[in-house]
């Protein structure tokens, strides 16, 4: 039996998101230079398709250009370049507001931003005071937040922050099953209501403990949508879902939940595995729960059980592998 591979390799269509071009090596900064993260382009580059974006240049900015910085009211800062005080602030947010319809086309699962920016800068982005003084980091970048308020459940990162590994497994898991949520819309004939019903029930079975190991509440309330599609209004219905489910992945997997979803699957092998393999998982689950392993070796071991005896609901569930395994993303303790 084949345990289900999620999403090991990259969809149809493919899973594109977009990108700060200088995290992609163009070299757009003020300065002439880039940004680029070799993990962005390498690891992940295996498996989507980018859509870069500099707002700075889009907005008719050059390269090289004068440096600018957010200034005044942090939640409504003026983009000032730094020198000549020329502001800024209309040209970019015209740039922005036009950019962000633009994206609304190209079908992206997410958007990884450059940290710090003005423009791209999505959280603790330094805004000056008028008149000197210390800054507070505590704004957001002109066309990052345009992107947010447009998108508002978007999965969206800083590269930066995808340096801490449980930000990072949350971001790719995110994308990912997205991905699969469109897929899955976009084989519903329009007017099959019974196939509406039909697939969003196996979408839900299938991505039930993934989403209980992120918000068991959410789950609990998306199982209900989905048990009771019949006569329900289709795009309602599917609206519905869908804020749940990018509302509950939104929220990082803890150890605990982890360790009830791991203790749920261990629960399938009690009539199937033996006292000593029985205890071995239990063992390991612990083990996990304590810090000593990476959830990677309680997943693998549940996996193994899962071959060896058969059990198709398990071998269905996306928790199983919500990404691919050369990304290495349960392998942080």
């Amino acid at each position: 039996m084949n345990i289900h591979q999620g999403n090991g390799s990259a969809p149809e269509p493919p899973l594109r998101i977009g990108v700060s071009a200088c995290l992609l090596g163009q070299p757009v900064r003020y300065d002439g230079g880039h940004k680029h993260d070799r993990w962005i382009t390498g690891e992940l580059g295996r498996y989507v398709e980018f859509v870069p974006v500099c707002p700075e240049v889009e907005a008719g900015l050059g390269v090289p250009r004068e440096a600018m910085r957010l200034v005044g009211d942090p939640a409504a800062p003026r983009l000032v370049t730094v020198n000549t005080k020329r502001d800024m602030t209309t040209a970019m947010t015209q740039c922005a507001a036009r950019r962000v319809e633009e994206l609304a086309g190209e079908d992206l699962c997410g958007f990884i931003f450059k940290n710090k920016s003005p423009s791209s800068g999505m959280a603790r982005v330094k805004v000056y005071p008028e008149e000197g003084g210390m800054p507070a980091h505590t704004g957001v970048g002109l066309f990052a937040k345009a992107f947010m308020e447009r998108f508002p459940l978007l999965p969206v990162e800083e590269e930066g922050r995808l340096c801490d590994a449980r930000l990072r497994e949350n971001f790719i898991e995110r994308i990912f099953v997205l991905r699969a949520w469109r897929d899955m819309l976009d084989a519903i004939p329009g007017e099959d209501a019974a196939g509406l019903s039909r697939e969003l029930t196996r979408f839900h079975a299938r991505h039930k403990l993934l989403i209980m190991a992120h918000s068991p509440s959410h789950a609990r309330l998306m199982g209900a949508l989905a048990a009771d599609a019949k006569g329900k209004a289709p795009k309602e219905l599917l609206d519905a879902y869908e804020k749940l489910l990018l509302e509950a992945l939104g929220r990082l997997a803890t150890t605990a939940r982890n360790v009830n979803v791991l203790q749920h699957m261990a629960g399938y092998f009690r009539k199937l595995a033996t006292q000593d393999e029985r205890a071995e998982l239990a063992e390991v689950i612990e083990a996990y729960r304590a810090g000593l392993v990476p959830l990677i070796v309680p997943v693998t071991l549940v996996k193994h059980h899962v071959r060896k005896h058969g059990v198709e609901y398990l071998a269905g569930q996306v928790y199983l592998n919500p990404h691919p395994l050369e990304l290495k993303l349960r392998n942080y303790y």
